[in-house]
């Protein structure tokens, strides 16, 4: 049977726009010579719709829309769409596979292992399947599965999250060919970690295994598609793009697919993620141009060239604003960046606009001398700017703060973190600089001055990023203990000689921002655990974490 991977980038909520997708790509399948159309998880209304799926308009439209377009395929095509539940019991609606032919659903499948950690909910909105049946559209007999349906390999991984595995269910019924259809999000190394574990279920079942995966930004989510056939004997049969919209060929009997290109290292499959993140966001959020706030610091220009690679220069605003404490090499790098970048730079000074707040303030500030209050004026200054150029000229703003920023709350509210969209907000600082370099392969770009120079805000004389935090090298090894590993202050500091003070006043400075951090805009996931969706810690409490188990 020859097989199109349909990858493809929905919108949530658009079901016309998917609808006409899905047809155009069974279409061009259909004059390939295909049999079948295999198609993503929830593509007809696109993931993750989140309560949507709580309103019954949300799921009659699905059905609704599936029926249409069961009406005009061309040919068989199995298509991910909100169905009905199984029963009467418990959640009304379903995950659901839908193999559609001849003008009607011929056969229905529903997820049966829904997810509840990370960035998943399912559990909230739908109710789980409690049989699987196979299918036969020959000369092939179809186990389907969706997405977490296939997380639950007892030989792959050593501690299993659920009881059934689904997959075995369906070898066990005589199955010859497995069909994934996922909306699996982009993390560092997850790609890797996905085909390895598609690899061994076709390896220890003896049966093709195919997986198609969403590609494409849904809010702080990116998907990055990497849609694959694997042989029994382990071998890639075919392989689609990464973070790009696809139609690969797979012929289940021979064997033989067509094979694409893949990002080189997984540093340059994060940068294509957040190009694709930023470039979905901003356009189904509704905005053609962004603003950039240009510091001549490298959190900026990596951020502005993420925009230019998204939106292209054309549609990109930087805006250096120099302050009192700004030095003439801040402005000048901010300068050649935005030559470098082919952007429009509007200069606007704040130290005019800094004595103001000083003197409005002045009475009430008597006898008390400056300190972080006068920095964080300066900040929210720019913010203002910022907002009112977005505002005014229609565009959205990119806020440039980092993760290790994010994570201390070395920023401030309503100052560096304003803005609709905070791009690297899931990047640690050493990342940044790793990023800036891979931005930079092709020609320069972002300034080596910039790269050089230590970090700075800028916001009193002579400061430093490290008058106040540890080294970035130091810091972000700590926060990815903490954060992303859940490993206590005593366990980081006795794994890497760190003095035990130290990693827990980080650790502390963590559990203090969490307010500011439930303040910033959405930012784009890369990390195993992002400050944004899929980590929900209280703003309120006094848990101090305490040394519990070893450190691996």
């Amino acid at each position: 049977m020859k097989i199109a991977l349909a990858q493809f980038n929905p919108t949530v909520g658009d079901f016309d726009g998917n609808s006409a997708r899905i047809l155009d790509l069974a279409n061009q399948a259909r004059l390939n010579g295909a049999e079948l159309a295999v198609f993503s998880e929830l593509c007809l209304c696109g993931y993750p719709p989140q309560d949507l799926i709580e309103r019954p308009s949300f799921a009659a439209r699905n059905q609704k829309a599936l029926a249409q377009l069961a009406r005009a395929i061309p040919i068989p095509s199995l298509v991910g769409y909100v169905g009905k539940a199984q029963d009467d019991t418990g959640k009304p609606v379903a995950n659901s596979a839908a193999l559609i032919a001849d003008g009607k659903i011929v056969f229905e499948q529903r997820k049966m292992l829904l997810p509840t950690y990370d960035v998943f909910d399912e559990t909230r909105y739908f109710q789980p399947a409690h049989t699987q049946h196979i299918f036969r559209l020959n000369p092939e007999i179809l186990g389907i599965t969706i997405c977490e349906d296939c997380w639950n390999d007892k030989n792959f991984w050593s501690q299993r999250l659920y009881e059934r595995d689904p997959v075995a269910e369906l070898v066990g019924q005589g199955s010859s060919l497995l069909l994934n259809i996922s909306a699996s999000p982009y993390t560092l190394d997850k790609r890797s970690l996905r085909h390895d574990m598609l690899r061994a279920i076709a390896m220890e079942h003896h049966v093709p295994v195919v997986y198609v995966n969403q590609v494409g930004g849904n809010d702080s989510l990116i998907f990055d598609g990497s849609s694959v056939a694997f042989m029994p004997d382990g071998r890639v049969a075919a392989l689609a793009n990464s973070f790009e919209e696809d139609l690969v060929y797979f012929n289940s009997i021979t064997g033989v697919g067509d094979i694409r290109p893949q990002p080189l290292d997984e540093l340059g499959a994060a940068y294509h993620a957040l190009v694709v993140g930023t470039r979905d966001y901003v356009r189904k959020c509704g905005f053609s141009k962004v603003v950039v706030g240009l510091s001549g610091g490298v959190d900026s220009a990596l951020a502005a060239t993420i925009a230019v690679d998204a939106m292209g220069p054309e549609n990109v605003l930087g805006v250096a604003m120099p302050g009192p404490y700004s030095s003439e090499g801040s402005l000048r790098d901010a300068r050649y960046l935005a030559k470098n970048l082919a952007i429009e730079l509007q200069v606007i000074a704040i130290n005019e606009t800094f004595d103001s707040y000083r003197k409005a303030l002045a009475p009430v500030f008597a006898g008390l001398r400056e300190d972080v209050t006068e920095e964080n004026i300066q900040a929210r200054i720019r913010g203002n700017l910022l907002m009112a150029l977005s505002n005014k000229f229609g565009s959205i703003v990119l806020s440039t703060g980092n993760k290790s920023e994010m994570a201390v709350g070395y920023c401030t509210l309503y100052g560096d973190m304003a803005g609709g969209l905070a791009v690297i907000s899931d990047v640690p600082k050493s990342m940044v600089y790793e990023l800036s370099k891979f931005a930079n392969r092709a020609r320069m770009r972002i300034p080596q001055a910039t790269l050089d120079k230590p970090p700075s805000a800028e916001l009193r004389p002579n400061q430093k990023d490290q008058d106040t935090l540890p080294p970035y090298d130091v810091l972000d090894r700590i926060l990815k203990a903490y954060v992303e590993d859940l490993h206590s202050p005593e366990e980081i500091a006795d794994h890497y000689g760190f003095p035990l003070d130290l990693v827990r006043s980080v650790a502390r400075r963590v559990d203090q921002n969490e307010y500011k951090r439930k303040q910033a805009p959405p930012g784009l996931k890369v990390t195993s655990k992002a400050f944004s969706v899929g980590r929900r810690f209280p703003l309120a409490q006094k848990f101090f974490p305490i040394s519990e188990a070893v450190f691996h």
